[in-house]
């Protein structure tokens, strides 16, 4: 596979990480058709088992958002800077502490968000929790999904 074909990919799967952010776009299943088509352009055991992966992580993802209550984004007060900041802490988290830091990273960014809107910490708080319970956990469960599969095609890309 070329490298122009997993540059593509790649812009794919980070066009579907920030689908999972914005409302209405179909993020998860943006990053999913990206490793299915790497996939098939590159026929490798590797590649079928990060597709495999990639097809059981998302199901389950869309499982568990089934299960919590319906997004309400708006109702919260969760616009596109919010989830902005999110998405950038949760991406800081899954860096610094491997996989595991998605989800403080999540909360702290849209805490950082409110904080800076609110200047003070209670008021920040309390948006931050009305925030998750508007359909963050939602968004959380799919961006991690998300990051969770782009790290995995990043790890399979650069294991050759």
């Amino acid at each position: 596979m070329g490298a122009w074909d997993l540059l593509l990919t790649g812009l794919v799967i980070l066009f579907g990480l920030c689908g999972v952010l914005l409302p209405g776009m179909p993020g998860s299943w943006l990053v999913w058709a990206a490793i299915l088509w790497w996939a098939l352009k590159d026929p490798q055991p590797v590649a079928w088992g990060v597709l495999v992966g990639a097809t059981a992580v998302l199901f389950l993802s869309q499982v568990v958002r089934w299960t919590l209550p319906p997004l309400r984004p708006r109702a919260g007060g969760v616009d596109g800077r919010v989830l902005a900041y999110a998405g950038a802490g949760s991406l800081l988290g899954f860096v610094l502490v491997p996989v595991l830091g998605a989800v403080p990273g999540f909360v702290a960014g849209i805490y950082a968000c409110e904080r800076m809107r609110l200047g003070r910490h209670g008021e920040a708080v309390a948006a931050t929790r009305t925030a998750m319970r508007s359909g963050g956990w939602g968004v959380l469960t799919e961006w991690s999904a998300c990051l969770l599969i782009t790290a995995a095609w990043l790890g399979a890309v650069f294991r050759g």
